[in-house]
């Protein structure tokens, strides 16, 4: 024979009993005695629980992620912008509605190739980090000095970029290599 016991609970508590205990093939006692078990057994079933903790690692791995991503993006665009200040002179008056028209037509190109991108699934920074990484792994670890374009001494011997100073016309840029192989 079970010991009997009393003991006293909440309304809330007494309430939901009353409620699982009219289910059938259940009663108020086996419903108390399982719970008890489950909650003062060492061994208790945690699969639950570890689940559930495996899931918030993941998910927190996943914000990482998404931090590191999100800081690394805020970063470029800040660059980008204190660079385009910097290099782009004022215009005169008169060319400025010829630069506007100019500046609709490429920015409708760029919001174009965005939408080709997020539709594709495609992730330009991911892939270009990626390329980064294999082709020049030490280029992020490296101390490199205010305002020095990265990996300078690279392209100096190469000449990549340097040859538009010359006089020559520069290549396509990446956006316009990226929309030349998705057509």
């Amino acid at each position: 024979m079970k010991p009997k016991l009393s003991a006293y609970v909440s309304d809330s508590v007494s309430q939901r009993l009353e409620l699982a205990a009219k289910r059938p093939g259940t009663n108020k006692s086996a419903i108390v005695d399982a719970a008890l078990d489950r909650f003062l057994n060492p061994e208790r079933d945690t699969t639950g629980d570890a689940a559930l903790i495996r899931r918030l690692d993941r998910m927190s791995g996943q914000l990482d992620r998404f931090d590191r991503d999100l800081s690394v993006m805020a970063e470029t665009l800040a660059l980008f912008v204190r660079y385009y200040l910097t290099i782009t002179p004022p215009l005169p008056s008169g060319d400025q509605d010829a630069a506007r028209a100019l500046g609709r037509e490429r920015f409708d190109m760029f919001v174009a190739q965005v939408g080709k991108r997020v539709a594709s699934g495609g992730r330009l920074v991911a892939d270009v980090m990626e390329r980064v990484s294999i082709s020049r792994p030490d280029l992020f670890t490296r101390s490199i000095e205010e305002g020095a374009p990265l990996g300078a001494a690279q392209h100096a011997e190469s000449g990549s970029r340097s040859q538009s100073a010359t006089g020559e016309q520069p290549g396509p840029s990446p956006a316009g290599r990226e929309e030349a192989s998705n057509v």
